[in-house]
């Protein structure tokens, strides 16, 4: 039996702290969907699109991970795609009440439905995509932060001009 497990998320931009929870979950499921969230209600640096695709270029050849994008309900989709286990990312315990509250209100939705909580690499601890875009926004360095794909896809992005999204 195949143990997969979803990994949901806005990943505008995917941080070497996202990519660092999808390998060393990899050593747990035998498989992980990347479930970039498209939400209409905020205006993100890279459309979805974008992000799908770079997440794949990102682990490219990589017959273990699968990168979808997808919008309402995440246990639906999970449904959908017939897995029972949410990896959620912890950072700080500021992260925790929110996760906590969401993987309550998803074993609400669908019992069926578990969350696996990950803590990140701790050199990762800090990391968020809002720092990211913030940082390079303001000319900072952000080579060790995100994958290289990423930076030059910023660097392109804001070489055109200063792009307008939420932070």
């Amino acid at each position: 039996m195949e143990h997969k497990a979803i990994y949901p998320g806005s990943f505008d931009p995917i941080t070497n702290g996202h990519v660092d929870i999808i390998e060393r979950c990899l050593d747990i499921f035998d498989k992980i969907l990347v479930a970039v969230l498209e939400n209409p209600k905020k205006k993100p640096l890279f459309p979805t699109e974008e992000r799908v695709n770079m997440i794949k270029e990102i682990f490219a050849g990589r017959e273990n991970i699968e990168v979808k994008a997808f919008d309402g309900l995440l246990v639906e989709f999970a449904e959908k795609n017939d897995i029972k286990v949410v990896i959620r990312g912890l950072r700080a315990i500021s992260d925790f009440e929110y996760e906590f509250q969401m993987a309550q209100m998803n074993q609400k939705l669908k019992p069926d439905i578990e969350t696996f909580f990950m803590v990140p690499n701790v050199k990762y601890t800090y990391l968020s995509s809002k720092l990211v875009k913030e940082i390079f926004m303001l000319g900072g360095e952000v080579k060790g932060l995100v994958p290289d794909l990423v930076e030059s896809q910023l660097q392109e992005k804001f070489k055109k001009s200063k792009p307008n999204f939420d932070i």
